[in-house]
């Protein structure tokens, strides 16, 4: 795969302005010299989202996210890093260039790639220019209208029609100069062997379907005519830009109420989800007629981890559906299931009421996996305790999928009530069915899924917390001078007498890094190490102090919201002092408070060092004694040193 230049990424931020994109997503008014509005991933009242036009960085104090333009549309639309950057490039017309040093191989994939984009992107087009011809009026368009699709839902999922002339799309696209080749790999027209051409969906009327950021992946076709040889629905094949497997129909225009709402409804059929749609109920997809997989569920889970599914009241298709709700739960989402009136599906019921009493019906009716699934199974155990024991361990095989042991626990008890079992009945087979999955990845290499962690006393649990908790604060600080105010200058006394001041030879951020590298001193939070790293490598390839929108221009999403979560909050410097932290002010002297820092760090830190060693020297069964007596002492000599001038700086 191609990459963005780095050169192309620096234009990109350069270029766009957080105040403008983040405007058309979220209210924001002014607020000094910031603007604020309301939580876009919170319901909220008062407003704690706040964006700073002057250092291109938004916090919302509600959920803790924070971070520049391209960690918001991560965010909010749920795009990867490259995909946030190229939608920024489209918004402001800024030409990507692709990262030299490609193989010939990676440069033909990528081009073939997108020749299936644009060949797909224009058929979408076609057909639904189609619509609008006699033939397409009077079959194509007057089906989508039986089926109760207005002008403005047709229009707004793209559908068209595929004339009966069996080769009339590809002569079209052959006569826009586009390429054979693209069209037989995109599979949207197949070339026979005597040199002609007909279209993979001739005769029928076209649901297109879309990426997440509302591309054409492919199209599923559905035949109007009666024909026992046809089927009645046709995908697109397995392609470069098309796998069945991986789509969601619908997802594109589902995600923003998805996110909202918090909760996607999953159905079987494209009729389903326009239908639902255009009654108001947007936030829904469907599987498209396919079993569930794994990266559907993972597609969903980017924007919720709730999930109803929606059936039509087939009892052999709700079975058929087990296997796809298990892997939801293995997933650690929270799957609901509702049923709808015999001869009912989404699609017809929203059509005989409305968007407003589907919701209704929806949330009166929507039952957790296990009482649905032992409904559903226990009416065919009647008075058979052989069925029943099968029902029974079934259940508790789905409720063994579940990652978190507090959800497990609850669904065990509630199952136990719902069957009428002993509760230890259920968790001893819980534990066969845990134990077997031990033993089969014991027997695959694999580690084990449990397990037993000794809980340690609470006293020491309460000082651990208070040390861990101290250290986090400190290094906080420390990551925050290193990012704020890195490229700025630091003063340093050589003479405490004179108050005496050398030249700046260097910054805070070269001060820092020559303070703790040399005694190997490393931060508990991975957060903070990665950011420490990421600067040492760019002082040594760069010989420059990275500044702090570097920082957020990483691709790491947890780098890149950084110094957006670096941000001064009220009355926080009150809580810090308590642990003998001193969050510098306005009128602060830096380079005093940059001193500060270090020794506190340096002080915590080899405290710890030393002590693990302490530990060492007094179990006597190191072969290294000798060298680990040299550590501690030359430690605990640096420790001295830096508590004498702790003693003078404080």
């Amino acid at each position: 795969m191609s990459r963005i230049t780095r050169s192309t990424i620096d234009r990109i931020f350069e270029t766009a302005r957080i105040e403008e994109v983040i405007g058309d997503f979220v209210q924001l008014k002014r607020s000094g010299s910031n603007l604020k509005g309301l939580s876009p991933f919170n319901n909220e009242k008062s407003p704690s989202f706040m964006v700073s036009p002057a250092k291109q960085i938004f916090k919302d104090f509600s959920s803790g996210k924070g971070g520049t333009v391209v960690t918001f549309l991560m965010e909010h639309e749920h795009f990867t890093y490259p995909e946030a950057l190229r939608w920024l490039a489209k918004r402001y017309n800024i030409e990507i260039e692709e990262e030299e040093g490609q193989t010939q191989e990676q440069q033909q994939a990528e081009s073939e790639r997108e020749a299936q984009f644009v060949i797909s992107h224009f058929a979408q087009e076609w057909f639904a220019e189609q619509l609008q011809t006699e033939e397409g009026r009077q079959i194509g368009l007057s089906y989508f209208h039986e089926r109760g699709f207005g002008d403005e839902t047709i229009k707004d999922f793209g559908l068209g029609y595929a004339p009966q002339q069996r080769d009339a799309l590809a002569k079209a696209a052959l006569a826009k100069g586009y390429s054979e080749q693209a069209l037989i790999d995109s599979g949207i027209c197949i070339k026979r062997e005597d040199g002609g051409w007909y279209d993979r969906f001739w005769g029928r009327v076209i649901f297109p379907i879309y990426s997440q950021g509302g591309r054409v992946l492919g199209f599923g076709g559905r035949i109007l005519k009666t024909d026992a040889k046809a089927a009645k629905y046709l995908n697109s094949p397995e392609n470069l830009i098309y796998h069945k497997s991986k789509v969601l129909y619908g997802l594109f225009h589902a995600r923003k109420a998805i996110i909202k709402q918090d909760e996607a409804y999953l159905v079987e059929g494209y009729t389903d989800v326009i239908s639902l749609h255009q009654a108001g109920v947007e936030n829904v997809v469907a599987s498209s007629g396919t079993a569930l997989t794994e990266d559907q569920i993972r597609l969903i889970k980017r924007y919720t981890n709730n999930i109803t599914i929606l059936y039509d009241g087939d009892p052999a298709g709700i079975r058929a559906s087990f296997r796809g709700i298990d892997m939801i739960l293995a997933e650690g989402m929270n799957v609901r299931v509702v049923l709808f009136p015999d001869g009912d599906d989404p699609d017809s019921f929203v059509r005989k009421t409305s968007g407003i009493e589907f919701k209704e019906y929806v949330a009166e009716h929507k039952n957790d996996f296990i009482r649905f699934k032992a409904d559903l199974l226990m009416r065919d155990t009647a008075n058979d305790p052989i069925k029943k024991a099968e029902t029974i361990r079934d259940i508790v095989t789905s409720i063994a999928k579940i990652p978190d042991e507090i959800k497990l626990d609850v669904f065990i008890k509630e199952s136990a009530r719902i069957l009428e079992m002993d509760v230890k009945v259920l968790y001893a087979e819980l534990g066969k069915i845990k134990g077997k999955e031990i033993r089969e990845a014991t027997r695959k290499g694999g580690r084990p899924k449990m397990q037993v962690v000794e809980t340690p006393q609470q006293p020491v649990k309460l000082v651990k917390a208070a040390e861990e908790s101290l250290h986090f604060l400190q290094e906080r600080e420390f990551i925050k001078l290193m990012v704020n105010h890195g490229n700025e200058p630091i003063f340093l006394e050589t003479d405490p007498e004179k108050k005496e001041q050398e030249k700046p030879e260097f910054t805070i951020a070269q001060y820092l890094v020559a303070e703790i590298l040399p005694d190997e001193l490393t931060f508990n939070n991975v957060r903070f190490q990665r950011a420490f790293t990421l600067c040492v490598e760019q002082l040594m390839a760069e010989s420059s102090v990275p500044e702090p929108s570097w920082y957020g221009r990483q691709e790491d999403p947890e780098l890149a919201s950084l110094p957006a979560d670096l941000l001064e909050e009220e009355n926080l410097s009150k809580n810090w002092e308590k642990h003998g932290i001193y969050v510098l002010g306005p009128t602060d002297r830096l380079s005093l408070h940059a001193q500060q820092v270090v020794l506190r760090f340096k002080d915590a830190k080899l405290k710890k060092k030393i002590e693990e060693l302490h530990e060492r020297i007094k179990q006597n069964s190191s072969e290294d004694r000798e060298h680990v007596m040299t550590q501690f002492r030359h430690l605990n000599k640096i420790r001295q040193e830096v508590s004498k001038k702790l003693n003078r700086v404080v």
